[in-house]
């Protein structure tokens, strides 16, 4: 097993090719922690409510970020990691610590998106292709959104547990919200099950030393927002910032520091 540097804490980031899982990966890094930084290919149709810059960096592999970070003199490599696969979480910790030593932050940043919807299929309010919520909408979101956290969740506890760990850190992200997610509705059920396993976390875990917290972004421009995205944002009452993927890396790298100590369980709105 690699040693661990002194001071030093290792972070498996999900979903780290592109986006706000990409700028949690670089801000870890720059705060002196080491990276397996995780990624899978996904190759979207053709949407005249999507960019094709967003089509790409989805389709994008991981090996630029884990680049960037060992260029800059931090500790970083990916994998190409199929989460809806459950022999995955424990083959990444098992990566991990073989080249960086033992996981103590858990980011739960991928997804398999997609826009479904129980009413007719076809644009939504900003353009973009929905489909009918179908076996393999649901199968894919529920798999990558709520087993995946689960299992690497489950993987994380088992570890630290049985090295006799007194720090970690687990965070997720979220969407949705108690009225669920209109045109987004497998996204919106599965992230509830992710809010739902990383509350029941960071209450079974806490006394060993384990915080868990759900970070809900606002609109971030991970190159998907357009034009008519912003103009929603600004038309409505809710919504208050388009924000980038590092602002929201700064929260969460907030949640993985020491300074975080007492806040867990919470799911924490950013607007």
């Amino acid at each position: 097993m690699a040693e661990q540097q002194a001071g030093g804490h290792v972070a498996i980031v999900t979903g780290a090719n592109h986006g706000i899982g990409a700028a949690v990966a670089r801000a870890l890094a720059r705060d002196g922690c080491a990276l397996l930084c995780t990624f899978w290919p996904v190759t979207d149709p053709a949407d005249p409510g999507i960019p094709q810059a967003y089509r790409d960096a989805r389709a994008s592999r991981g090996e630029t970020v884990a680049e960037q970070i060992r260029a800059a003199g931090g500790r970083a490599f990916a994998v190409k990691a199929d989460l809806s696969d459950p022999a995955t979480a424990a083959a990444l910790f098992d990566a991990a610590e073989a080249e960086l030593g033992p996981v103590d932050i858990l980011v739960n940043n991928a997804s398999g998106w997609v826009a479904d919807t129980f009413a007719a299929a076809g644009p939504d309010r900003l353009g973009r292709s929905l489909r009918p919520v179908s076996a393999q909408t649901s199968r894919q979101l529920l798999a990558v959104d709520a087993m995946a956290p689960a299992l690497l969740i489950s993987e994380f506890a088992r570890r630290h547990i049985g090295r006799g760990a007194a720090w970690g850190r687990i965070i997720g992200l979220t969407s949705g919200g108690p009225l669920g997610f209109p045109e987004e509705v497998s996204y919106g059920a599965a992230k509830a099950a992710q809010v739902s396993y990383t509350m029941s976390a960071a209450l079974e875990l806490a006394a060993h030393g384990i915080t868990a917290n759900m970070v809900h972004p606002p609109v971030t421009d991970t190159g998907w927002v357009t034009d008519a995205v912003r103009q929603a944002v600004a038309e409505s009452p809710e919504l208050v910032h388009v924000a980038t993927p590092d602002q929201v890396a700064d929260v969460i790298t907030y949640l993985a520091s020491d300074a975080a100590s007492l806040i867990t369980a919470n799911v924490i709105t950013l607007r």
